[in-house]
């Protein structure tokens, strides 16, 4: 008995160190995913159905055999990769699932989203958290880092606002295709859709396409528009939330409200109601809800949880809301009514009825 105790105890303290080992090194698994993005594993075994052997990977990709095998051991570790036999006596890497999502281009590529959270002036930010938490003022810690806030900081840094329009473009091809083949009803019978935040134009491109009868309005800042690509049924527009929204049948808000306090929250839908037939409007919002009880583990409601503290860490006062939170700014804002429709994708859409 005392043996097995003895074995529960010592399994137990592994499990501490695994634990705490894991924290220590968490920034690893994102730096060495921006490594493989930046070598070009992914594309380049996409280009081959056989397993490529490390021999011809490295030569391939120009680096060292010793060092990919060390970065591709540790994505296999992570099951980014696959190690399998070539059938004539070698071991080559092929694709999975997951490695798919790190090709630079594709319909699907994470890639763009890698690259902004693992840029030098997303990672800043993290390091003035706690300089955020013990702040009584509206001290973001992305402005702790570089004097302005992010949106400030990317209209004066077209690179880096480059990376945020590309970042949220793959985010929106993702999620499209979850609300398209789950939500074609909530659009039937709108002429007209306005995008509010709307970036380069991706999301409503992708919107017009699947449901032509849509005139499309994309709709953000001076410095995203004027270099958003041409879009067939997508008029772009600039102009600034805050002040007003262009009219509408519909408003459509995706990962913008999460970027944002409740007060300005608040003041955005009012915007968005201003800009909507009372009787026939709505706004359609795609944006995480947090499930209320913590859920420890690797499904999309912890992704929610991460989510949150990447919001504290680059916005001022924006964060992931629960049901209630939601309930209670749209309320605040005139809504009537709402609904949460959950689809296959990290953020369900949320219908609001004036």
């Amino acid at each position: 008995m005392a043996k097995e105790t003895n074995e529960l105890i010592q399994e137990g303290e592994s499990q501490v160190q695994a634990d705490i080992w894991r924290c220590i090194s968490g920034f690893t698994e994102m730096a060495v995913a921006k490594c493989a993005i930046e070598l070009g594993i992914s594309d380049f075994l996409e280009n081959h159905q056989e397993p490529v052997p490390l021999s011809q990977l490295s030569s391939a990709l120009g680096c060292s055999a010793s060092s990919l095998h060390r970065i591709l051991r540790f994505l296999i570790n992570r099951g980014i990769f696959k190690l399998v036999s070539t059938g004539n006596g070698e071991m080559g890497y092929v694709q999975t699932p997951v490695s798919r999502l790190l090709k630079r281009d594709g319909e699907n590529s994470m890639a763009a989203l890698v690259l902004l959270e693992s840029s030098p002036v997303m990672l800043a930010p993290w390091h003035y958290l706690s300089a955020r938490v013990l702040s009584n003022e509206n001290t973001g810690a992305f402005s702790a880092a570089h004097g302005k806030d992010v949106w400030e900081y990317a209209k004066t840094n077209p690179e880096h606002s480059k990376l945020i329009n590309d970042a949220l473009a793959c985010h929106a091809r993702v999620t499209m295709h979850a609300i398209i083949d789950n939500c074609a009803e909530i659009f039937k019978g709108i002429d007209s859709l306005v995008d509010v935040g709307g970036g380069n134009g991706t999301t409503l491109g992708r919107l017009v396409k699947a449901f032509p009868w849509i005139n499309g309005i994309n709709f953000d800042l001076p410095h995203v528009v004027s270099v958003a690509p041409p879009c067939h049924g997508v008029v772009h527009v600039e102009g600034d939330m805050f002040h007003s929204v262009p009219k509408a049948q519909a408003v459509f808000l995706m990962s913008v409200l999460h970027d944002w306090g409740d007060e300005e929250c608040i003041q955005i839908l009012k915007k968005c109601m201003e800009a909507i037939p009372k009787d026939t409007g709505k706004v359609i919002i795609v944006e995480a809800v947090l499930d209320e009880k913590i859920d420890k583990g690797k499904s999309l409601k912890d992704v929610g949880i991460m989510l949150d503290m990447i919001m504290m860490a680059h916005t001022t006062n924006g964060k992931e809301r629960t049901a209630k939170e939601w309930a209670h700014i749209l309320s605040a804002a005139g809504f009537s009514r709402h609904t949460i429709l959950q689809i296959p994708a990290i953020e369900p859409v949320i219908l609001a009825y004036p």
